[in-house]
């Protein structure tokens, strides 16, 4: 199985929010990959003491252990109990209520002999290519809905959207969000490849509008994952101002199936 991994912080100075992961069974029947887009926190820490990498590190820790020690539960009651297990570690010390708690988008699958289960929660993508080379963007498009004009400021968004009904889901402490993942699963024989993408790398496709997303896997299988970031990174210095942030954390992980 070929496997590539690559998780490049937007800004050197600032801790990567990202966390990658890639579990293999001692058995060899399988694996699992975990994509964590970790969310930028406020200027007031969001009622939190401990930082976003903190989270990611854990609620990515816990899902890439429950994802290859317990294959026969489904990947969104995994990601219940993966929130509620990193709730649990800072419900005495912080403010789980607060909107900006810390949280991320998820993007997870898990493949065996039969199949591959795939979850996708909020803007991460997850990306399938058959064995005859077509490719399937998985994703959840809640955030791509929602008119500009929602999204002024962070504090509208935090009262109007965030983690609410008619807005858009990321995992942070309630595990009832789980449920509310892009979910499914295929036929083993009908995936020859996976990558999983967070926003910082899909924005080739999304933001600079290089290619389609058959081209992006295209790009990743032949010159490899960090040729993705880079040119990514290249189109942040020299493309035009843009709205949001002008460097993203990226994180691509690649991976051919072979039976």
């Amino acid at each position: 199985m070929r496997t590539e991994l690559v998780s490049e912080p937007g800004d050197p100075g600032r801790p990567n929010e990202d966390f990658a992961s890639v579990g293999l069974p001692a058995s060899g029947q399988g694996g699992s990959l975990v994509v964590l887009d970790g969310v930028t926190p406020p200027r007031d820490g969001g009622g939190c003491l401990h930082s976003v990498p903190w989270f990611t590190a854990r609620l990515g820790g816990a899902l890439t252990e429950l994802t290859v020690s317990r294959p026969d539960v489904p990947l969104a009651e995994l990601l219940s109990l993966a929130i509620a297990r990193t709730a649990g570690s800072h419900a005495s010390t912080c403010d789980l209520s607060h909107p900006r708690t810390p949280q991320a988008t998820v993007a997870l699958a898990r493949w065996s002999p039969a199949s591959v289960e795939y979850l996708v929660l909020s803007d991460s993508a997850l990306l399938v290519e058959s064995p005859g080379g077509t490719v399937t963007a998985l994703l959840d498009d809640r955030l791509d809905r929602i008119p500009r004009s929602a999204l002024a400021t962070d504090a509208l968004v935090d009262s109007t959207l965030r983690n609410k009904e008619g807005g858009f889901f990321t995992a942070a402490a309630d595990p009832s969000v789980a449920s509310r993942a892009v979910t499914g699963s295929l036929p083993r024989t009908q995936v020859r490849a996976l990558a999983a993408l967070t926003d910082g790398a899909t924005r080739w496709v999304d933001r600079f509008h290089q290619g389609t997303w058959p081209d992006c896997l295209t790009l990743i299988r032949k010159e490899g994952a960090h040729a993705l970031v880079q040119h990514v990174r290249t189109l942040e210095r020299t493309g035009p101002p843009r709205r949001g942030k002008a460097h993203d954390d990226a994180t691509v992980i690649y991976t051919e199936l072979t039976r």
